[in-house]
């Protein structure tokens, strides 16, 4: 509530603050609309903060900065992640965005009039012409029901959960999931641990990222991810297919280098647990002191009260755009446009497309409303 007791209103409410939310506060903050980014963390930048220690980035730094802003240091090197952090938390103070930390959404819905949503935030309600969902696809950590029946013994994490090899048990590690966290995972813990790497072969890049052909190489696969590899392409809606469901294929980690770190791989599944220790699918079971879980994630939109998900529980929208619940918007969707739309360097382009639709939304509504109190000041201005 704000302190004459009226209920809090805006003409744009952003849900996450991270390379998403900020940059569409960047769009939304130049083309005059008073908005609010909202987010759950901390401090900006602790999804990146909160990951493994080695974690570097796949995109050189040339493409993965944000609207405005230049990613600071050598165009061709990968950033850490850490310096990722550091880069969005500076952005967000370089432009002054209005983002509220330790603010978590519990719900949003719409207004009984039908004008508008209600967004609850921390218990308190709030008024938005419009929301723009920001808080990617990545929410609840995905590790199966059987995991609890391993001797509890065996430290288990989900791959959110690692930071760095010190933290395990002494013994074998058995990491599940072979994508691109798992396989940098499996590295990561190799040189101190005998380590297993269980799961399906997710395919990988043909060049090594950090060699001098992956140099060469780099603008034009950063063109693919931008241009090629997009909805409006018949290659681009197959990779997406694939992509959104089973993971890109392994980029830094690929299979010569898991060999070379002496790591033991496995194809195939875990299927449960025999005599206290994970089993795979051809029935031999696996000595682990260790369990990493990177096994993905799932997605939870239940607190968007609006009949919005499909059957596979993806939002219902094209290009963010939701037909159906007109004023809602979704930036920064794993390959919502394009393979890069979740990226750093490709969210930029997504949040334009979608400011551009908010503010013309704005403008088509202005002689009727005046909740947001900053929507028809700032088309009169103009």
């Amino acid at each position: 509530m704000s302190s004459d007791g009226l209920r809090e209103c805006h003409d744009v409410v952003v849900i996450g603050g991270g390379q998403a939310g900020l940059a569409t506060g960047y769009h939304l903050a130049r083309r005059g609309l008073q908005f609010v980014i909202l987010d759950a963390a901390d401090q900006v930048g602790d999804s990146w903060r909160n990951r493994w220690d080695s974690l570097r980035l796949f995109t050189s730094g040339r493409y993965d900065g944000l609207p405005g802003m230049p990613f600071p240091g050598p165009r061709t090197f990968f950033p850490t992640k850490d310096q990722v952090a550091d880069y969005l938390s500076v952005y967000a103070t370089r432009f002054q965005l209005p983002i509220r930390l330790r603010t978590r959404v519990e719900r949003v819905s719409a207004r009984d009039d039908g004008e508008g949503f209600v967004v609850v935030a921390n218990g308190q309600p709030m008024d938005a012409d419009q929301v723009i969902v920001a808080s990617g696809a990545f929410h609840a950590p995905r590790v199966p029901e059987f995991a609890a029946e391993l001797n509890p013994s065996i430290l288990q994490l989900h791959s959110s959960q690692y930071r760095r090899p010190s933290e395990l048990h002494d013994g074998p590690v058995l990491v599940v999931g072979a994508a691109n966290s798992g396989a940098e995972i499996a590295l990561d813990v190799a040189g101190r641990h005998r380590t297993t790497l269980v799961g399906s072969n997710t395919g990988h890049v043909p060049v090594d990222l950090d060699g001098l052909l992956g140099r060469m190489v780099d603008p034009l696969i950063w063109f693919a991810a931008n241009h090629v590899l997009t909805i409006h392409t018949p290659i681009g809606r197959k990779v997406r297919s694939v992509a959104r469901y089973h993971g890109h294929p392994v980029e830094r980690a690929r299979p010569d280098r898991v060999r070379a770190a002496g790591v033991e791989r496995r194809l195939g599944r875990v299927v449960g647990v025999r005599d206290g220790l994970p089993v795979l699918d051809d029935g031999q079971v696996v000595d682990a002191a260790n369990v990493i879980w990177a096994t993905g994630w799932r997605r939870d939109y239940s607190w968007i009260d609006l009949p919005i998900l499909r059957d596979d529980g993806w939002p219902d929208e094209v290009e963010g755009v939701v037909a159906s619940a007109p004023g809602l918007y979704f930036v920064g969707l794993p390959f919502q446009r394009a393979i890069a739309s979740s990226l750093l360097g490709g969210v930029g382009r997504d949040a334009a497309d979608i400011v551009d639709r908010v503010f013309a939304r704005a403008a088509s509504t202005a002689g009727l409303t005046n909740r947001g109190r900053g929507t028809i000041a700032t088309l009169e201005r103009a």
